[in-house]
């Protein structure tokens, strides 16, 4: 599905795979060729069908938004994305189509708040990028025009006005507009609520014992992993930051929170900008409430700069009710003798 602020306002795709339950993965395809077709309402019975098995599935639920903007039920699609940026905070999408809508309602402050937190999620997020300059772009034609109102023989209000309607359009709002095919779903595990959630985001009830499995060890590590220098200083720091990750995952995987927290810095840098207690807490409800966790690392790269360690890898993430494969970033800095998390973001 795709919307525009005059003609380039764009609403994207989401970007990450969510692999559901196969029996979930193929009810979301054949939802989203339902919507791809027009058929909105056989859509939204299907949908509707689904979220009562699965009242949780972020797939699910994203396609419910689709179709209620399809629809023209802002209203609707406004309360589904923000309930998703609520359960799955590290997830850009739902920001960014959260933010078409405002403006497509001309909230454009709401717009801009949402595709911020977008890109806060996920810095290369190039969609969301672009939205944001349409945003700032119809912000500055209301600022001109109100500069006008003031002195109607201000030349350059004039001007600049011109220039900007040339580049987002005189329209007051967004013009929605079908997208040939409505975006394969996201997720990947965040810290958010303490209810449990689904395929698209790990969480919820008891099953097997959790494991951990690191597809890059130190063995393979070494072909994957870049080096700033091949000195055996170098070589034993690399090693250090893998197993730091390699225990961050096994922690988080056995659900030993208070590992788990050990390896985020006091000054780690939240998702949403609380407190490092608020977000402690968040997280320890959030594992410590899932009966089966398995966290896989694989393609880990490590890139260190004095005392500063940029880690990128795959995360597979498995729980009771979601698997996720995405792509994961840390940023580590040497603390106290050992390497701790300061930024942990979604995306290369």
């Amino acid at each position: 599905m795709r919307q525009t602020l005059s003609s380039i306002f764009v609403i994207s795709q989401l970007s990450l795979a969510l692999i559901a339950a196969p029996a979930f993965a193929d009810e979301a395809s054949d939802i989203g060729k339902l919507l791809r077709a027009g058929q909105t309402s056989e859509a939204l019975q299907k949908v509707d069908q689904a979220l009562t098995a699965k009242p949780k599935d972020a797939q699910l639920r994203f396609l419910k938004g689709l179709i209620m903007t399809e629809q023209n039920k802002g209203p609707e699609a406004i309360a589904i994305f923000s309930k998703l940026t609520d359960d799955y905070p590290e997830l850009p999408e739902p920001y960014n189509n959260l933010a078409v809508l405002y403006a497509a309602s001309g909230q454009y402050d709401k717009a801009r708040a949402s595709l911020e937190m977008a890109i806060r999620t996920n810095p290369t997020y190039g969609t969301a990028h672009e939205n944001l300059g349409d945003v700032y772009a119809k912000l500055a034609s209301q600022a001109y025009d109100k500069a006008l109102q003031l002195d109607s023989g201000n030349a350059t209000a004039k001007l600049k006005l011109t220039l900007v309607r040339n580049l987002v359009g005189t329209s007051g709002g967004v013009n929605p507009k079908t997208n040939p095919s409505p975006a394969t779903i996201v997720a990947q595990e965040k810290p958010v609520k303490t209810t449990p959630t689904t395929p698209s985001k790990g969480e919820s009830a008891a099953v097997p014992a959790p494991k951990t499995e690191i597809a890059s060890t130190k063995n393979d590590a070494s072909s994957s992993k870049t080096k700033s220098s091949p000195t055996s200083t170098q070589d034993r720091d690399d090693d250090e930051v893998i197993k730091t990750v390699e225990n961050w995952a096994k922690a988080w995987s056995s659900k030993d929170t208070n590992g788990y927290l050990a390896h985020y810095a006091k000054d780690f840098q939240t998702p949403k900008g609380e407190s490092r207690k608020a977000w402690a807490e968040e997280r320890r409800n959030r594992i410590e409430g899932k009966g089966h966790i398995n966290v896989k690392i694989e393609g880990i790269k490590v890139s260190i700069d004095d005392n500063s360690a940029t880690v990128k890898f795959r995360q597979v993430y498995t729980s009771d009710q979601l698997t996720a494969n995405s792509r994961k970033t840390l940023i580590l800095t040497r603390q106290d003798g050992k390497w701790q998390i300061k930024q942990e973001r979604a995306g290369s």
